[in-house]
């Protein structure tokens, strides 16, 4: 007997590959088992909108196939629900399916989905928007903005890399002020970023051992270089780290824990969601504790980490008498 309610939302201008012959293997993979809704997205009809829509009539889980702007569009709809996403990544850079340790091929997200096997991670608001991956400011937005779609199709993951490289000759600090509950940090910085999930490959955010997608916690990584060959050490060094899984011990980039933080910038910049630019500084992002339902193929446990921020430029650090936020 077929279960029945899951929807399945196709974007099929995702990735390099043929979308007619990525469908038909999921279709020949779940149908046995699943009873599919399949829903396309257009340049006027996005997955998040498709996602909505699909649970006003009653599915009961979700399954996105496509990029990770598709899969990250359709988990924003999901969070604060129960309902189940299943991950089918088909994108450029899979860092979706990457950050939570989900398989990244066809027939190994079926396999995960068909295992009915769910696990409650976290998500996070950014100014009041849905978050499921991270929030970057300076460098990091600037690279994503560069690495435009034609980029993507013919160089691939390349293209995010080419991107940062071009970036490094134009890169520029900025005054920055970090809030969390107990703390006003100011310091001078070249990127910040704040992280409920990230892969090895979002290498500006993996000032910790390990993004932890299941504490309750946001990772903020603060990029400090003083010199253009500085920020290419820092970036390698970042890289090396997260494929190590041990924390940064470099002076010029430090990280945080917090479950709110609110960061203002002077100059204001540009910032990226989830991999989509959203607009400028300031940004006040907020986790969301057990926000997000995902099919998985096991649990894997991830270590704890601690605070550094000693070492980075014009750094001052102010403890807040009230420990909280003020709220407006």
């Amino acid at each position: 007997m077929k279960r029945t309610g899951s929807c399945l939302i196709f974007n099929p201008s995702a990735g390099q590959s043929n979308p007619e012959q990525d469908l038909a293997k999921i279709r020949e993979l779940l149908e046995p088992s699943i009873e599919l809704d399949i829903r396309f997205t257009t340049e006027d009809l996005d997955a998040d909108a498709i996602a909505l829509e699909a649970i006003a009539q009653g599915a009961t889980s979700i399954i996105a196939s496509g990029g990770d702007g598709t899969l990250s569009a359709a988990a924003s709809a999901l969070v604060g629900t129960n309902i189940p996403l299943g991950i089918i990544s088909r994108g450029t850079a899979n860092a979706f399916a990457a950050a939570l340790e989900l398989p990244d091929t066809i027939e190994a997200a079926c396999e995960t989905i068909l295992g009915g096997l769910t696990r409650v991670i976290d998500a996070a608001k950014c100014n009041d928007r849905p978050m499921v991956l991270l929030a970057g400011i300076g460098f990091e937005a600037e690279t994503v903005e560069r690495a435009d779609r034609r980029a993507k199709n013919r160089f691939g993951v390349l293209a995010y890399l080419m991107a940062g490289i071009q970036q490094l000759r134009e890169l520029e600090s900025f005054e920055a002020e970090i809030e969390t509950a107990d703390k006003i940090i100011k310091l001078t910085a070249a990127a910040i970023t704040v992280a409920n999930a990230a892969p090895p490959t979002s290498v500006l955010a993996q000032g910790p051992s390990g993004v932890i997608f299941d504490d309750g916690l946001l990772d903020i990584t603060v990029v400090s270089p003083v010199t253009r060959a500085g920020a290419i050490a820092a970036s390698y060094h970042l890289l090396q780290t997260a494929l190590n899984e041990s924390a940064t011990e470099r002076d010029d980039v430090g990280y945080l824990r917090a479950k709110r933080v609110i960061i203002k910038t002077d100059p204001p910049q540009k910032v990226v969601l989830d991999g989509e630019i959203i607009g400028f500084t300031p940004i006040d992002v907020e986790c969301v504790p057990g926000g997000l339902t995902i099919f998985v193929p096991a649990h894997v446990a991830l270590s704890s980490v601690v605070e550094k921020l000693e070492g980075l430029p014009d750094l001052t650090i102010e403890a807040k008498p009230n420990n909280g936020f003020d709220e407006v």
